[in-house]
């Protein structure tokens, strides 16, 4: 894998303008030890999303881990996402949306390189350090943190109740064309 949470942890601290970031969070939460799936903003939150395939790029498909990327998308605050099945292709593709000020970006991972994705594994899991250490500092940022939370689990939850429908309804209607055609050439 290419992402070495440790290292990352690493490269924060000896940045100047980042390692409140790792200060703030060992000061409430303890010392960072482990890797991702080791951290309480992991296990209390990231892995309520299940997980679906996506369409990655080939040549990155054991370079990352595609379903912890997919979970620090729709856990994140700063962007919005979206699961989309597209002609011709037999994987959906993970969309991303970024806005920033007045401008709004749009990708899909399919479309990123290794360099991309890995940038996006450290703006994510800095968000989520940052928002789990703001919890344990401000009661009123808690509250918000932990409602948004709330939020998106269940807003992942209609997401995946919606995109099974939408599968199962569009089978349906081929095999229903189907069934047509068979009847129609039996005329």
């Amino acid at each position: 894998m290419l992402f070495d949470f440790q290292a990352f942890v690493e490269e924060l601290r000896e940045k100047a303008e980042k390692k409140q970031i790792v200060e703030k969070y060992e000061q409430f939460i303890g010392p960072i030890q482990g890797d991702i799936k080791d951290q309480d903003w992991y296990t209390e939150y990231l892995s309520k999303f299940s997980p679906v395939e996506y369409n990655i790029p080939e040549e990155l498909k054991d370079d990352f881990d595609r379903d912890l990327l997919q979970q620090l998308v729709i856990g994140s605050f700063s962007s919005d996402y979206e699961l989309k099945k597209e002609e011709g292709k037999a994987l959906k593709e993970l969309y991303i949306a970024v806005k920033s000020g007045d401008q709004s970006v749009v990708k899909t991972i399919s479309e990123l390189r290794s360099f991309q994705i890995l940038r996006l594994y450290e703006i994510y899991i800095e968000e989520q350090m940052n928002l789990h250490a703001l919890q344990f500092e401000d009661e009123n940022e808690k509250v918000a943190i932990l409602w948004e939370r709330e939020s998106r689990i269940k807003r992942r939850k209609a997401v995946l109740d919606t995109m099974d429908k939408e599968e199962i309804a569009a089978k349906a209607k081929v095999e229903q064309e189907n069934k047509l055609g068979d009847l129609m050439s039996q005329l």
